[in-house]
């Protein structure tokens, strides 16, 4: 700060002696000073005297620290309009947020962080932790390839390739690398208990059917009829078509019965396919029960409907179907890797096809304990 060389008495006794009838310049030339230094005094402190140039002066100093604490109270409005709707939870966040109001708005360190109320050892924190730059590649080529898969099944698809990476780590490569699918709208939740139905864990305990739709990029619209076990949660068959009669339904399922075996029951709902003659006469006639759920409720036949789920936002979502020979092959290509690859979360994460074997094994369940909840 400059140094003042006259304080305000002495100014005030200069201009005095003006005021008495001294020229300017002989004052200018006696004091030491410029003759526009003294005009400048005579503009500030003319008619003053010594008590009333401190008073001013006081006023000056409490007028400067007003401006100043204003000026910084308009800054740190600003500074939180700046982070307004973002989330400063977690240090890597209130790092991100100090590194803004130092760039942006020119603010301390110090200021910016006593504003969101960070420790600036937190904030000046580094990361020791190594790069994983394989392992975050791989990770990526995982989620390119399966756009729909969560971090728990990329987790063990990363553990069938020999990487020994807990789940906390991938998760945390998972959030950085900007993976997370999009989740969907929450449902309704059913009010009341369930009573579920216990089916035999065993393969063909129990088999659902339904119908899928879709449209061809040129704007037909065809229809996929879904077999699912709902024990080994393997998909039967995947059957694409522009039509799909009741007539068609029984001879797709005796074909299956060929090299599949008999179900203990096939569950449906009341469509015209399943209820017309053609499947009621072929539920006679290979002696399978056939059981239709309630009007409107369609979480009775949950498995299928879970399986629907799953065929529509990872392949249905995310293919351009030309036409239907097409449409078979993307369809079966899918199917063969949902039962033989994709781990599936009610399963342990196993695959249907892997579970199946082992329901299958000699050194399986006993009978008496072999009962699951199905429905």
């Amino acid at each position: 700060m400059k140094r003042i060389r006259f304080t305000d008495e002495q100014i005030i006794a200069v201009l005095r002696e003006h005021d008495a009838g001294a020229k300017t310049a002989d004052l200018a030339r006696k004091h030491g000073v410029s003759e526009a230094t003294l005009y400048n005094w005579k503009a500030k402190y003319g008619g003053l005297d010594v008590s009333e140039a401190r008073r001013l002066k006081a006023l000056e100093d409490e007028n400067r620290k007003l401006k100043k604490l204003l000026a910084e109270s308009m800054l740190d409005q600003a500074a939180l309009k700046a982070l307004l709707g973002k989330k400063m939870v977690g240090p890597a966040a209130k790092r991100e947020a100090v590194a803004h109001l130092c760039g942006a708005l020119e603010m301390s360190e110090r200021r910016a962080c006593s504003l969101i109320a960070a420790d600036r050892t937190m904030i000046r924190y580094r990361s020791r932790r190594p790069p994983e730059t394989e392992l975050r590649a791989r990770l990526r080529e995982l989620a390119n390839q399966r756009r729909r898969f969560g971090y728990r099944r990329l987790f063990i698809l990363l553990r069938r390739e020999g990487e020994t990476s807990g789940i906390n780590r991938i998760y945390r490569l998972y959030r950085e690398e900007g993976l997370t699918v999009r989740k969907r709208r929450a449902r309704r939740r059913a009010v009341g208990t369930r009573v579920p139905i216990l089916v035999e864990a065993r393969v063909n305990a129990r088999w659902s059917l339904d119908f899928v739709h879709d449209q061809f990029a040129l704007g037909r619209r065809f229809r996929i009829l879904n077999v699912v076990d709902d024990v080994t949660r393997e998909c039967l068959a995947a059957i694409p078509d522009t039509s799909i009669s009741g007539k068609r339904v029984a001879r797709e399922l005796t074909m299956l019965i060929q090299t599949r075996g008999k179900p203990g029951m096939i569950v449906s709902d009341h469509g015209t396919e399943f209820t017309s003659n053609a499947i009621l006469g072929w539920a006679i006639d290979h002696q399978v029960e056939w059981h239709y759920i309630a009007p409107g409720k369609p979480m009775q036949n949950g498995f299928v409907e879970s399986f629907n789920g799953r065929m529509r936002d990872e392949l249905l979502n995310e293919s351009l179907f030309l036409d239907l020979g097409h449409t078979r092959q993307l369809i079966g290509a899918w199917v063969a890797d949902y039962n033989t690859a994709r781990p599936h979360s009610a399963l342990g994460y196993q695959t249907p096809v892997a579970y199946a074997e082992k329901l299958t094994a000699p050194t399986g369940a006993k009978p008496a304990e072999a009962l699951i909840a199905a429905g």
